[in-house]
């Protein structure tokens, strides 16, 4: 076991929780979010769970008390919808929590991949008009100059340059792919981080024109169907920056607009997955008993790791992690 002086080990953990606090505080200023707590659990079954990109199996509890099986959650997509719902949120706010997950099924555990998930989960209630491709980069960059504030703060703290470019470069899957047609989605997005320092990808999870997709979405999870401008596809995406550290493209968020009944309906056709239909959830939304909204998550380790530029994941959370992986601990 590696040892942490003490006083690294307290201006490490007090630096982590600093820059967790002011960026939450910021971000819930700028999108008008209420901080709600999150759930850990969710009954099997019930369409409330999310399958992410649709390969993760969620981890399933057997209560005592309980006669129903219990699945922890992956993400709070359409918890927080349902949330909004009954409290009957105005159009402009919203709400975020600090969800805690577990995702066992990481293909591998790597510098920037862990079992343990902590993220900023968030959602907003929109109108019908706001389901526009002008609306989401709005919402992106409002996100974007959050993160902006909050590398000052941590540059002033550690004496460092600033990191993050003054401004975020929107880029389409589909254009990503006509620019580099002979590399793989991850080394198109490396490419793209590399000259432009940050990135919103739009249209993850949609086909693109040679028949493939970038990467996964749920169908019932994030818009990436609907038609923009140009033959172009989907209200979604994710933020990437480049990490000087790691050298390589570097995740911090997926988010977009949230699936319409019509939306729904159709990418359940397309993945396969209409018999989603009869959960509990997806009744709610056809019915239109649930609001338009916008939402994401925002890794909070993956955040601090990069403002921090820490080599290892393991080195701003708590985790598990194979014996044979040399990880620099807390």
């Amino acid at each position: 076991m590696k040892k942490l002086p003490k006083e690294a080990f307290i201006h490490d953990q007090r630096l982590i929780q600093r820059t967790k606090s002011f960026f939450m505080e910021r971000l819930s200023q700028e999108l008008s979010l209420l901080e709600v707590q999150a759930p850990i659990l969710t009954y099997q079954g019930n369409g409330v769970q999310d399958d992410l990109n649709g390969t993760e199996k969620p981890v399933t509890v057997q209560s005592q008390t309980l006669d129903k099986p219990l699945e922890i959650v992956q993400s709070l997509a359409k918890w927080k919808r349902q949330l909004l719902a009954r409290s009957d949120f105005d159009v402009g706010s919203g709400i975020i929590t600090q969800m805690r997950a577990i995702r066992p099924d990481e293909e591998f555990l790597s510098e920037r991949h862990s079992l343990y998930v902590e993220q900023w989960d968030w959602e907003k209630v929109i109108a019908d008009d706001d389901r526009t491709l002008d609306y989401l980069k709005d919402t992106v960059e409002k996100i974007y100059k959050t993160m902006l504030e909050t590398d000052h703060v941590v540059a002033k703290a550690t004496l460092r340059d600033s990191l993050l470019p003054k401004t975020i470069t929107f880029i389409h899957t589909e254009d990503l792919m006509k620019q580099y047609p002979d590399l793989t989605p991850k080394q198109r997005e490396q490419e793209a981080c590399k000259e432009y320092g940050a990135i919103f990808l739009i249209g993850i999870g949609g086909e693109l024109s040679d028949g493939s997709i970038h990467d996964g979405r749920a169908p019932d999870y994030d818009d990436w169907t609907t038609g923009t401008d140009q033959g172009r596809y989907g209200l979604n995406g994710d933020i990437l920056v480049w990490n000087p550290v790691l050298e390589d493209a570097f995740e911090i968020s997926s988010m977009g607009i949230r699936v319409s009944p019509q939306v729904m309906q159709q990418q359940l056709q397309i993945r396969g997955c209409e018999h989603r239909l009869n959960y509990l959830w997806h009744q709610q939304l056809m019915a239109g008993h649930l609001p338009q909204t916008i939402g994401g998550g925002i890794g909070q380790s993956r955040l601090v790791m990069f403002l921090l530029q820490k080599e290892h994941i393991g080195q701003v959370q708590f985790s598990v992690w194979p014996e044979a992986l040399e990880v620099a601990v807390l």
